[in-house]
């Protein structure tokens, strides 16, 4: 028997003992889940405290992705990818911070990163008794969606008075049978501090995506200003470090196969919970995804051919188009490979069989009939409201996103604040703002109008039905460059002192402006807020519905049920493991420093630094060697699951220690954000040693690993 059959089947019969739990589970929840047996070696008392000092605390929501504070001055860890349009938008040809990094070797040169906030947890409570309490007794799906979001806001809006910093959101659990408010303090002020160059911050590029083996070192350093006062302002120069009163320890000690492990994180949505028609509907929905984001990512290549500039403006909008196109494509081809469909169609039918034994009153078929319904309808309002969203949306033209945009601010602005669209509030108009005024950083003139006229285009290849009604007339009349061409003429919304006056202006003087994009969003706005109305509706009666279904599975499962990611803290645990993808493939749960230059072929997204080469050939690892395989872990696989929005969560060890960043899953575990499929649930995280050996080496910015206690 060979060494590599033997070390084979070690792994194999370590696996067996691995635990593979399916669930991102909320704080409370945790003392549940028996962790010390587990594996934990920490009290896990110790993880959350209602005081802010527990290792929860320590971890921040960017606002899209995750970091953790880890250092006494604000100093946040996240990934390369989590912060790169902040990268991206203090980037041009001359500076160009996407390609060669960028380091602040003192804090009077760290740049803001326009655009960040940085939540850090005070607190959270379950208010589900005050929601149920106002919507007894009311049974209209309108009365009902309009009742919840009066509550919400008014309660934001009572806990956000407490602190001019103080941000809060609610969120609905298991489909509205539980209701948390969440409490934050809000840090405005984030600055760049490191980041790596592109050829290790993204290395393997798009190629290596979702992919296992992965030798990516997708991190970089943020760092979370306020006032002399302690007060979540916006950037001063006279703003100091953030204090955290929990920060995360790091440590170099390394891991082993089936070692416990752990993440905390701002998971943004799973769908684990959805019945099998909203799967049936939502497969649907990324066959069409694919099909849109294939497209662009061709427009947009062939749009900046020889021009870096444009390129780097684009730089985010295309790495968004690529990693969804990516794990789109990875679910389809999962969803069929594991035949998930057929799995969730056989748990639907075996739930409900328990239900009509064990809990008839509930009455489960009939709701699942009634639910069914709602979900068809929805579908085809989904349809409808489509391309509209696609024209107003970042995929779209900037110019019209921001005429959109102007457009909604000023509609509101005529309410009563508590009256507004959440989203358009008095509490939204800083970030609303602050996104107009750099919103040259990432559009191309010449490049808006080529895109504008492409998107018009796709939607009229769509059937007649489709077509949104304010261009029917332009279609039937082909005179799509020239309408595109007059409005970029005659707009001012491409001038960043006139968006910034428009901001400010009632619906009326908006209106009387003239400005072309702003007519034009008016009137697709008038289409929109139709269907947006009905949906409204439509949402909350599944919701109600889905509710009583959820209710039921939660009994089914005796309590051990997760509730969907939101966007709200969660944790998730696992084992150091790797995994079969297919027959004759065993991947190992850990990549070196040796398998980046054995990957380098010297062409993007496979070039390897100068400086990295000469520290690998002198062997030159200092502290962040790992002894027993004699080179720098560069990332390693855990079974913990993760989605988007956990990009950026520190992984710790049974200890609580630091030991890595989650940046991926990998491409057979993307399904996962449906359905778990155990033996293949596999989370990618760049290794803390590799982070440090970096940082201190290759950038030499040891001053960073020092403020960090190393």
């Amino acid at each position: 028997m060979t060494k590599h059959l033997l070390i084979f089947l070690f792994t194999m019969i370590l696996s067996i003992g691995l635990h593979a739990d399916d669930g991102m589970w909320m704080p409370h929840q945790m003392k549940n889940l028996d962790l010390e047996k587990e594996g934990l070696k920490m009290s896990p008392g110790d993880l959350y405290r209602k005081d802010g000092t527990g290792i929860m605390s320590g971890v921040v929501y960017l606002g899209g992705g995750t970091g953790s504070f880890v250092s006494r001055k604000g100093l946040i860890l996240t990934n390369h990818h989590v912060a790169f349009g902040a990268i991206q938008r203090v980037s041009d040809r001359e500076n160009d911070y996407i390609l060669n990094g960028f380091l602040a070797d003192s804090p009077q040169k760290e740049i803001p990163a326009i655009g960040y906030i940085a939540d850090v947890l005070l607190g959270y409570e379950e208010v589900t008794t005050q929601f149920h309490t106002v919507l007894n007794g009311i049974n209209d799906p309108e009365k009902r969606y309009k009742t919840i979001e009066d509550l919400e806001k008014k309660m934001i809006s009572e806990e956000e008075k407490k602190s001019e910093d103080r941000r809060c959101v609610i969120k609905s659990m298991y489909a509205g049978n539980q209701y948390f408010l969440f409490r934050f303090k809000r840090i405005k002020d984030i600055r760049l501090v490191y980041a790596p160059p592109r050829a290790i911050g993204n290395f393997g590029g798009d190629a290596d995506n979702w992919m296992w083996p992965r030798h990516t070192g997708d991190f970089t350093f943020l760092r979370a200003y306020v006032s002399k006062e302690n007060i979540g302002a916006e950037f001063h120069e006279n703003n100091v470090p953030y204090l955290p009163k929990s920060v995360l320890n790091i440590s170099l000690n390394g891991l082993s196969e089936g070692d416990f492990t752990f993440v905390m994180g701002y998971p943004g949505r799973t769908y684990r919970n959805m019945v099998f028609s909203e799967l049936s509907a939502d497969i649907d929905k990324l066959k069409d995804a694919i099909e849109l984001r294939g497209k662009l990512i061709a427009f947009l290549e062939k749009s900046w051919e020889g021009d870096r500039e444009v390129q780097i403006r684009y730089a985010s909008l295309h790495k968004g188009l690529n990693n969804g196109l990516k794990n789109f494509t990875g679910k389809l081809e999962g969803f069929r490979a594991n035949e998930v469909l057929t799995l969730k169609r056989r748990n639907e039918t075996d739930f409900l069989s328990w239900s009509e034994k064990h809990d008839p009153s509930a009455k489960i078929g009939e709701n699942l009939d009634r639910l069914n319904a709602v979900i068809r309808q929805e579908r085809e309002l989904n349809k409808k409201i489509q391309p509209l969203r696609t024209l107003v949306s970042r995929y779209g033209s900037a110019l019209l996103s921001n005429a959109y945009t102007l457009y909604r601010v000023a509609s509101e602005r005529g309410k009563p604040d508590i009256d507004r669209e959440p989203g358009y509030q008095q509490r939204d108009y800083q970030k609303i703002r602050v996104a107009l005024e750099h919103a040259e950083k990432s559009y191309h003139i010449e490049t808006d109008k080529a895109m504008l006229k492409f998107i018009l285009n796709l939607i009229r290849e769509e059937e007649h039905g489709q077509w949104p009604d304010t261009f029917k007339i332009l279609y039937q009349q082909n005179g799509i460059d020239d309408f595109v061409d007059d409005m970029y003429k005659k707009t001012r919304i491409n001038n960043k002192d006139a968006r910034l006056k428009m901001f400010e202006m009632d619906l009326d003087a908006l209106i009387a402006s003239g400005d072309p994009f702003i007519l034009l969003a008016s009137r697709l706005e008038n289409e929109m807020k139709v269907i947006r109305e009905t949906q409204k509706v439509v949402s909350q009666e599944k919701e109600d519905l889905k509710g009583g279904y959820i209710k039921g599975l939660m009994k089914y499962k005796n309590g051990r049920l997760a509730p969907d990611a939101n966007s709200s803290i969660r944790f998730t645990f696992g084992n150091i493991a790797g995994y079969q993808p297919r027959d004759g493939v065993y991947f190992k749960p850990f990549t070196l420093l040796k398998g980046v230059m054995e990957k380098e072929t010297g062409n993007d997204p496979f070039i390897v630094p100068e400086k990295l080469k000469k520290l690998w050939t002198a062997k030159k690892f200092g502290l962040y060697a790992d002894k027993k395989k004699n080179d720098v872990v560069t990332c390693f696989l855990n079974t913990t699951n993760v989605t988007g929005g956990n990009s950026g969560s520190p992984v710790l060890n049974a200890h609580g220690k630091q030991v890595g960043i989650v940046f991926d899953m990998t491409y057979e575990s993307v399904t996962g954000d449906y359905y778990v499929i155990p033996e293949l649930q596999r989370t990618i995280h760049v290794d803390i040693r590799y982070v440090m050996f970096v940082t201190e080496y290759v950038a030499g910015a040891g001053f960073l690993v020092r403020e960090m206690g190393l």
